[in-house]
């Protein structure tokens, strides 16, 4: 089986996560190479793994790398992904909402050969809705139920005022498309991104994004009406470490990559 090296963008809950199973041993895979923000903090972890990974800025993965996985925050994707397109390689990207506003990084892969990969990441069902958007498509509607602290910080809540501090109820802090949700909580529902791009697009998915005291985990429903079906998808995901991240976010990237080399492929 060839060899893929892996770049890995990010150590925080996911690039953890993805490092030390890397590092342990994924068939047809081997770790290259990562980047962290704080190369000191980072390196202590890295020795304290025992894990041998050379810490380079990600503008260099693509002399090292064969696929570059992103899980940064949104700010930092261009400088992953643009020279590893140029290169003609692979990117794995999390922050898929950091893409919608981005669409020549799709125009860039098609030119030089190299793919954006979006895996299913806090979201079942992408499958489902990727095969209905090969019909028609009549509708798709989002809801984000989230425990309030993981909110704190979001730019929409502090550019309207909107506090969600000591809630005792359940709160709409949003009600749009999926473009805006994805701009205004850019931590937050990177899984409307992926709905919206397996679907009718950004600006006909519709998303409601609730602030709710009495859920500890970040809880996701979906409602498809098409012309070949229609269905509801939910899903509660226990948050890692990070409490904006669902523990299956990494678990999804681990699944993405196995299906790459795998010599029975189950989904779409």
């Amino acid at each position: 089986m060839p060899m893929t090296r892996v770049a890995v963008a990010g150590l925080g809950a996911i690039g953890r996560v993805l490092v030390r199973r890397l590092a342990a041993g994924m068939p047809g895979f081997t770790l290259a190479c990562a980047a962290a923000r704080d190369h000191a903090k980072a390196q202590a972890w890295l020795d304290a793994e025992r894990i041998m990974c050379q810490l380079i800025e990600p503008e260099a993965f693509a002399t090292h790398a064969d696929l570059a996985i992103e899980c940064t925050p949104a700010s930092v994707l261009e400088r992953i992904c643009r020279p590893m397109l140029e290169a003609g390689k692979q990117v794995m990207v999390l922050s898929a909402g950091a893409l919608l506003p981005r669409p020549d990084l799709v125009e860039l892969a098609k030119a030089r050969g190299g793919q954006i990969i979006v895996p299913s990441g806090a979201l079942l069902g992408l499958d489902a809705v990727a095969a209905a958007a090969e019909g028609k498509i009549h509708s798709v509607r989002m809801t984000t139920r989230k425990p309030p602290r993981s909110l704190v910080g979001a730019p929409y809540l502090e550019a309207n005022g909107i506090s969600v501090d000591g809630l005792n109820a359940p709160k709409l802090v949003f009600s749009g498309t999926a473009r805006d949700a994805a701009a205004g909580f850019p931590a937050n529902v990177n899984v409307a991104a992926a709905l919206s791009l397996a679907g009718i697009g950004p600006d006909r998915t519709m998303m409601e994004i609730w602030a709710d005291p009495s859920v500890e985990r970040n809880c996701h429903s979906v409602e498809v009406e098409s012309d070949s079906a229609c269905f509801t998808l939910s899903i509660e995901n226990i948050p890692s470490e990070n409490p904006r991240t669902g523990r299956i976010t990494a678990l999804s990237v681990l699944a993405a990559l196995r299906k790459l080399k795998a010599p029975l492929r189950v989904g779409t």
